[in-house]
């Protein structure tokens, strides 16, 4: 079958994608036209989410809610703002992706490159396995019982008469709430691990370096970009976790110190984070604030597209500075 030609005996690109398409089966097309609508759906619902989150959260979002602590009250314009919750959240992010990020990491690092012994292999990989797969609750009740061990004494808020370990603070929450990043940032690792070609490390190797260096000065700058990815990604599921906050963090109205040392006694204190906030003022909620719940979730929005592009950004970034000329 012939294809119309333009000016010059030359098809334009919307005749040659026909021509193309006439070849195609009609399974193939429904194929390709379900992806498409799929597609087309995912960026709408994303998009929808994103309208309504800045509709309702830009009517009350100022500098007063985002600059002032939380008060208790009935009356909406007396409860203060969201300052703590702000700062419990990137604290919580901060200490939860300083733990997640070296170990999922190091795990596929390991398990890519050494894989020795291959049952320890194995059941490092079912174990993550089973972490990605468990409800966060679960492994809120879990960390509970283990920083609530008089040995986690130190790690948690406790009694002012040392009587009791509560197993609440923000080193438990972080600390946990690693484990939810772990799978994210492993399995990025590892395929990224496992699409660079061969040559690639037997080049490495031929000109001298050992495994280790080969691993830091070739594979790791290249899978940088790929961590990234799966950093945000973790760090989109700590920054959104509610229950783990919950039972482990103690969803306090503000930030408490566990002792008077400065800095350490806030880790080893309560508080709450945005999503905890979000729940505690939602219009099915018992604080009775869903005006700033709205605020609040539009906050965590933005607060996470904002982590997400410094994350790319700065995995892309070093990733090109760090690969050999």
């Amino acid at each position: 079958m012939s294809v119309p030609v333009g000016p010059g005996g030359r098809r334009s690109r919307r005749d040659r994608l026909l021509g193309e398409l006439r070849l195609w089966r009609p399974l193939d097309l429904i194929g390709v036209g379900a992806a498409w609508l799929v597609g087309i759906l995912l960026v709408l619902v994303a998009a929808s989410l994103l309208i309504y989150m800045g509709y309702r959260g830009l009517q009350y979002v100022n500098l007063d809610l985002l600059f002032s602590r939380p008060q208790p009250g009935s009356d909406q314009s007396q409860t203060g703002g969201i300052l703590d919750p702000i700062v419990g959240t990137l604290m919580i992010i901060v200490i939860a992706t300083a733990i997640a990020l070296p170990l999922a990491v190091g795990a596929a690092l390991w398990i890519v490159e050494y894989g020795k012994p291959r049952w320890l292999a194995r059941v490092v990989e079912s174990g993550i396995e089973v972490i990605a797969g468990a409800p966060s609750i679960a492994i809120a009740i879990f960390g509970l019982a283990i920083f609530q061990l008089p040995m986690f004494s130190w790690a948690s808020f406790s009694a002012a008469d040392g009587g009791g370990v509560f197993g609440r603070s923000f080193i438990a929450a972080g600390t946990v709430m690693s484990l939810i990043a772990v799978p994210s940032i492993f399995a990025t690792t590892r395929e990224a691990l496992q699409s660079v070609p061969r040559h690639v490390r037997e080049a490495s190797y031929g000109l001298g370096k050992t495994r280790w260096a080969t691993i830091r000065r070739v594979l790791l700058p290249t899978v940088r970009p790929d961590i990234a990815t799966g950093t945000a990604l973790g760090m989109g599921r700590i920054a959104g976790d509610t229950a783990i906050i919950v039972l482990l963090l103690g969803a306090t109205l503000q930030l408490q110190a566990g002792t008077d040392i400065p800095g350490i006694g806030t880790l080893q204190g309560t508080g709450s984070t945005l999503t905890s906030y979000v729940y505690n003022n939602s219009p099915t909620g018992e604080g009775n604030a869903p005006e700033k719940a709205y605020a609040a979730a539009f906050v965590l929005m933005l607060l996470i597209i904002a982590l997400n592009v410094l994350v790319a950004f700065i995995g892309r970034r070093r990733a090109g500075n760090d690969l050999p000329r």
